[in-house]
């Protein structure tokens, strides 16, 4: 019964990815229009992001310039890595990996971001010292309203940095680990036995993601209401979607190929067409989250007024309303 079973399963399926040569070979005239669609918009994404750069660069003063160039690349740089693991399946771990550390060094960026916009953090600890900030924010305490809230000191923020930052080292750390040891073989997927490091490094992974996260999240929860006039939601609203696409959406693909879910398409196995899938899906949605950051991003940058020039500023429009009144 099993040497029937086997006999039915087309030897391709068991195997490893398939050469970039060998791919190109299989292509139909709906693959290469396919592949060419998905090329020109990572090459487009990459090309408005370079333009982008060149603007913020002369337009914005450091360190500023340097972390918003961090931020809105991460979507051209996921999407080009995208590309190249499409072309190429059998590099589809080192594009991962690529992605996985930039966005690492981006999740960092974007609590570095919240606090620049404020001046920096000299006038982030002068403006909030003492304020007592939400901590019961996803993903960690979402769920746990009873907890007190922290007054904001030098070394919270110091904790909330190294909270975030944390996660930009280890991760890429262990990325790097993970490729040495997948090209000893030592690595794999699709091996969920306790002997395996997959089943020992992703988890843990998993955990640096979530208490990263949690800093970001507090810090914005806190300090969103300063900045909505350089549209800070929809910002972090894009690194949110990013971090859904390129994380969750990568995993739950994964998890439809290991179980075969995702059948089998000779050249490709279950799990290297699972791959593909997530790659060509990545490369369409890098793209419209390219162009909206674009827009989000490529603007005049002011310097945000302090709370000080805030009560000033609403002190003299009371003052005038008064004046008014009484000459009525």
């Amino acid at each position: 019964m099993e040497e029937s079973l086997n006999g039915t399963i087309d030897p391709a399926c068991l195997q490893e990815p398939p050469l970039a040569m060998d791919m190109i070979k299989h292509l139909d005239t709906f693959g290469f229009c396919l592949y060419a669609m998905l090329t020109f918009m990572s090459s487009v994404s990459l090309l408005l992001y370079l333009e982008q750069c060149v603007y913020i660069y002369k337009k914005v003063q450091y360190p500023k310039k340097t972390t918003i160039i961090w931020i809105s690349g991460a979507a051209p740089v996921i999407a080009t890595m995208a590309c190249f693991g499409m072309w190429i399946p059998r590099a589809v771990m080192i594009t991962d990996m690529t992605s996985n550390c930039y966005f690492a060094v981006v999740v960092y960026k974007v609590l570095v971001l919240l606090i620049e916009e404020l001046g920096g953090s000299s006038a982030f600890l002068e403006r909030f010292t003492g304020t007592p900030f939400r901590i019961n924010t996803g993903p960690c305490c979402c769920c746990c309203p009873c907890l007190p809230r922290v007054p904001m000191s030098r070394r919270m923020l110091f904790l909330l940095k190294i909270g975030a930052l944390q996660y930009a080292i280890l991760k890429s750390v262990l990325s790097v680990v993970s490729v040495i040891l997948w090209t000893n073989g030592n690595f794999d997927l699709s091996d969920l036995e306790i002997t395996g490091t997959a089943i020992w490094i992703n988890p843990f992974i998993g955990v640096l993601t979530i208490t990263s996260l949690w800093p970001v999240a507090i810090v914005f929860m806190n300090i969103n209401s300063f900045l909505r006039s350089i549209k800070i939601i929809p910002k972090y609203a894009m690194y949110q979607l990013i971090l859904v696409l390129s994380q969750l959406q990568t995993s739950i693909i994964n998890i439809l190929s290991l179980d075969g879910t995702i059948a089998c398409a000779p050249p490709l196995s279950s799990q290297a067409r699972g791959s593909m899938l997530s790659q060509q899906m990545m490369i369409m949605e890098m793209f419209i989250i390219t162009l909206i950051n674009r827009f989000l991003y490529r603007r005049p940058y002011n310097t945000i007024p302090c709370e000080a020039h805030d009560n000033n500023q609403n002190g003299k429009v009371a003052l005038q309303a008064a004046l008014v009144e009484h000459d009525v």
